[in-house]
């Protein structure tokens, strides 16, 4: 009997996002893995800026209606390990999830999006990661462009 050549083994997409060096971020949009580094200053200072306003009003129901989840950079599975994406900022309804997950997936399809605009990464947001959304059925998207002014942005 001839001897059968040994296959290599080769990782799954998710398994080579999660192998990813610290200070990467990886995504897996329709069956391919992207990844950057981790948010320059700007981009993490317009994620924030947004993020607390928008997390007191739809979150904590301060200056807002309430009842929402707002969480930064949560790795949401459209198809578990399969479809992957990481928005800047994401919102649940509390109705549609009512506790946050015990682990990093989210397997519930957020009701809110919204993504921070590097050049680096400004054409995969718009072109690849738009549509996936859409796709999905994600409600809301938004594209925030931190090189613009920011007027109604907080700064302070």
């Amino acid at each position: 009997m001839e001897p059968q050549p040994v296959r290599a083994y080769s990782p799954t997409l998710y398994e080579s996002l999660e192998a990813l060096p610290e200070g990467m971020t990886g995504e897996i949009l329709n069956g391919q893995l992207h990844t950057q580094p981790r948010p320059a200053g700007p981009h993490a200072h317009a994620a924030i800026q947004l993020g607390i306003p928008i997390a007191r009003g739809y979150g904590d129901g301060i200056d807002g209606p309430g009842g929402w989840w707002i969480l930064i950079e949560p790795e949401v599975h459209f198809v578990y390990d399969t479809e992957v994406t990481v928005p800047d900022l994401a919102g649940w309804r509390r109705e549609r999830m009512p506790y946050l997950p015990e682990g990093h997936r989210f397997e519930v399809v957020p009701g809110w999006v919204c993504e921070i605009l590097p050049p680096s990464t400004a054409s995969k947001d718009h072109e690849v990661k738009m549509p996936l959304y859409a796709r999905y059925g994600v409600r809301h998207a938004w594209l925030i462009d931190p090189g613009e002014q920011s007027r109604g942005l907080p700064t302070r």
